[in-house]
């Protein structure tokens, strides 16, 4: 019985994945018949969101409180596959090849360039990883030494005070006197 159950379960993963895998390939044959200059767009955002399922499996490994990739495809002028603030993937001239790229304070360069979509995957894995090690690096807190603090003698401060007292009490007996002087 209860192998029954597990071969009619195994039967819908494997139709579902060839489901899926006859859609990518259906995506795939419809971005490479895709020639008018209008479709070239679609056609890079079709090539970009397989690049993004290829990713999944990719992100759904990344721990949830590791939030430094904010993963999507963007659909402006130029369509970008943005894997994290600084880097993303564009298609290149003729539209069927992916370019990684990354921006940094001296220009943006190129991280991998490829037709092929696993070799793209494997270099997003790579940026991902080390990325990763980066933040782990920027969390480690080194152990702080406490300040040393001197105390200062109280008598300092307690001398201003006098000092301070004495000054208030001759400003108020010469206060004192000039106005008893103006009266006669």
């Amino acid at each position: 019985m209860a192998d029954a159950q597990n071969s009619g379960s195994e039967a819908r993963d494997i139709r579902q994945t060839r489901l899926r895998d006859a859609l990518r390939q259906a995506r795939i044959e419809a971005a490479d018949r895709t020639g008018v200059v209008v479709e070239l767009r679609d056609a890079e955002v079709a090539r970009l969101e397989i690049l993004n399922e290829a990713l999944d499996p990719l992100f759904s490994e990344v721990p949830v409180q590791v939030d430094l990739f904010d993963r999507g495809v963007s659909q402006g002028e130029t369509p970008r596959l943005w894997i994290d603030v600084v880097a993303h993937v564009v298609m290149g001239r003729d539209k069927r090849i992916y370019r990684f790229v990354q921006d940094t304070r001296f220009g943006r360069i190129v991280l991998a360039e490829s037709h092929d979509v696993p070799v793209i995957v494997d270099a997003v894995t790579g940026y991902v990883a080390r990325r990763m090690v980066e933040r782990e690096h920027a969390m480690v807190s080194m152990p702080v030494a406490e300040p040393v603090l001197k105390k200062k003698p109280r008598r300092r401060g307690l001398g201003t005070f006098v000092l301070g007292f004495l000054l208030g009490a001759v400003a108020l007996f010469g206060l004192a006197l000039y106005a008893s002087l103006n009266n006669f």
